[in-house]
């Protein structure tokens, strides 16, 4: 009996596929990724909230009244230096130059004839056959007619500069951020028309106590985080603009991007870490930080379970990690999948 009993149990194991029973104990969950917390030495900073800026930006305006015709780029299209961004209805500005060059050939008969008129009179006048008036009047009559000619001349040069006016053109490469017009409207002198930047000339602004200057100044480093992007981005140069503002007495201070920093545009928050020294710091990775409400704390790695721990942080940071003042010692190991360090200890 007993035989067939154990039979029938490996019947029912093959016929289930071989699976573990309900209630039997689960392959064991991967290691979870654990950082060390380190003393190092890292630069000391000052730090500053800042927005980025385009070094050349600019509003295109219409210079000539019209309407459009043409708008061949629109927001978010790149434009190469030169290319037309906007075409103006030039019928009336061709009129106008073609009154003005009408002008200018009648202008250059007049001259003609008075150019002939005062050679006859200097002829006639050393033959004595005309008197010293008319010789005046002929000559008179000559300066008239150039100046007359060379009045035409600038008409006409001004008509075609006009002319020219209907073809709007972009002044350097970039990017249209915005088209503030729209095709078959009326455009009048002044009148925006699209705005654009130079996406590879960038730089952000920031606004620091007038105390922190001479520091800023004397090292000439800075490091730019961007926490939209999450990136980290080491300053080109660093510029103070020599003037304080009276009320805040805070100065502002450009800093350059490089020239290849890309997902970055016009107005996005950033903060500005000026870098004032060298010192040890006690630092723990980014990644392992969680922060619940007011509780800042990291997950601590050990024999059993992960451990919620508190953290107090400081003002040191970079790319790497956060400077950590109380909490944790140098050597400890903490979860940088807080997440699942959470699952693991409350499971």
């Amino acid at each position: 009996m007993q035989r067939i009993a154990l039979l029938a149990a490996a019947t029912v194991l093959a016929a289930c596929g071989g699976h573990e029973p309900p209630g039997a104990p689960a392959s064991a969950a991967p290691p979870l990724a654990a950082g060390a917390v380190e003393l190092r030495d890292v630069e000391t900073t000052v730090s500053a909230e800042a927005v980025v800026e385009a070094v050349h930006q600019s509003t295109v305006a219409s210079q000539i009244a019209g309407r459009i015709v043409d708008l061949p780029f629109d927001v978010g299209d790149r434009v190469e230096k030169g290319q037309v961004i906007a075409r103006i209805d030039e019928r009336a500005a061709s009129q106008a130059l073609a009154a003005s060059e009408a002008q200018v050939r009648v202008a250059e008969a007049t001259l003609a004839n008075a150019r002939s008129s005062y050679e006859r009179a200097q002829q006639l006048y050393a033959q004595k056959f005309i008197s010293q008036s008319a010789l005046d009047k002929a000559q008179s009559d000559f300066r008239a007619a150039e100046s007359g000619m060379k009045a035409m001349l600038a008409g006409a040069g001004q008509a075609a500069t006009e002319r020219s006016f209907a073809t709007l053109t972009a002044p350097y490469s970039g990017v249209v951020s915005a088209r503030l017009v729209q095709l078959g409207e009326m455009a009048t002198p002044g009148k925006p028309i699209m705005t654009g930047f130079d996406p590879s000339s960038l730089r952000v602004v920031a606004t620091v106590a007038s105390p922190q200057v001479a520091a800023i100044q004397a090292s000439g480093r800075a490091r730019i985080e961007v926490p939209a992007a999450n990136r980290w981005i080491e300053a080109r140069s660093v510029v103070v603009v020599p003037s304080a503002d009276p009320r805040t007495h805070s100065t502002q201070v450009r800093i350059e991007l490089p020239a290849d920093v890309r997902g970055i545009y016009p107005g996005v928050f950033a903060r500005a870490h000026f870098v004032v020294g060298r010192m040890p710091r006690l630092m723990v990775p980014r990644e392992a930080i969680v922060r619940r409400s007011e509780l800042t704390a990291v997950y601590v790695l050990g024999e059993g379970a992960p451990q919620l721990r508190q953290v107090r942080l400081g003002s040191v940071a970079d790319e790497r990690g956060v400077e950590v003042l109380a909490g944790l010692r140098a050597g400890e190991k903490v979860a940088l999948e807080p997440v699942k360090a959470g699952m693991k200890s409350t499971g």
